[in-house]
């Protein structure tokens, strides 16, 4: 899925994000996996700020909610998502970004948050997520003295999953959307799902929940029947 605004470094409208949403509320039943790009040289440049003076208080809060619905649907949906970042991925464009389950960043990419010197805060779900990824420290350097972290410092800090060379993100996309899709069906939701309310839970909760999906996953017929192949020497070992 491509966005598809070159001419504005694919700034984020409303247009633009109620696009996303259209797409992950009718996503065809064949596709497994979805890769998120940005079409020329930046994947996201951040939301429009254009449209943000527009807006009142009351308005503004129905936006960033309405931003938080759409982020929920890629991190929520019904089958996982990879972002392939190049240039600038910034603001709204890094809120995305952290909305999918895996980030592959080409030696081009560079992230930020510059809503602390545009006099706002972020609004898309940057608070929730982002620290999870980099932890709250480098979350407030990046808001409050406007810190860019390169493509490498963004693989060093955890934001991001890969890193390749320029250009061939979307390669790298490619080839691990190939080993998302072999999996189980009912892990890949797992992992979606269950792995992040577990984090965000205590850990008498986190183990409950831990102990429902791994009974759930293992009497599954294809987990029995991908078990039997292990076994039985017809399934690939690890590395291979």
């Amino acid at each position: 899925m491509g966005l598809n605004r070159p001419e504005k470094r694919n700034a984020f409208n409303d247009t633009l994000i109620k696009s996303i949403e259209k797409v992950f509320d009718n996503l065809p039943q064949d596709v497994k996996c979805i890769i998120i790009y940005g079409i020329g040289k930046h994947f996201s440049a951040g939301l429009d700020l254009s449209e943000l003076t527009q807006l009142d208080v009351v308005e503004g809060l129905y936006h960033s909610r309405m931003w938080h619905s759409v982020m929920d649907k890629i991190q929520f949906g019904k089958v996982p998502v990879i972002a392939a970042l190049h240039g600038a991925t910034v603001g709204g464009g890094l809120e995305v970004a952290t909305a999918c389950h895996l980030r592959v960043a080409d030696s081009s990419a560079f992230f930020a948050l510059p809503e602390g010197q545009r006099g706002i805060f972020v609004g898309g779900g940057a608070s929730v997520r982002l620290p999870k990824l980099i932890g709250m420290a480098r979350m407030a350097d990046m808001m409050l003295t406007g810190r860019v972290f390169t493509a490498t410092e963004g693989e060093q800090i955890g934001l991001v999953n890969y890193m390749v060379d320029a250009n061939k993100a979307l390669e790298k996309c490619e080839e691990l959307a190939k080993k998302i899709i072999s999996n189980a069906e009912i892990t890949n939701y797992a992992v979606m799902h269950i792995l992040p309310r577990i984090t965000d839970s205590n850990q008498s909760e986190g183990l409950l929940m831990e102990s429902l999906i791994a009974a759930i996953t293992s009497s599954s017929p294809e987990a029995k029947q991908r078990l039997n192949d292990f076994l039985e020497g017809r399934g690939k070992k690890v590395g291979e």
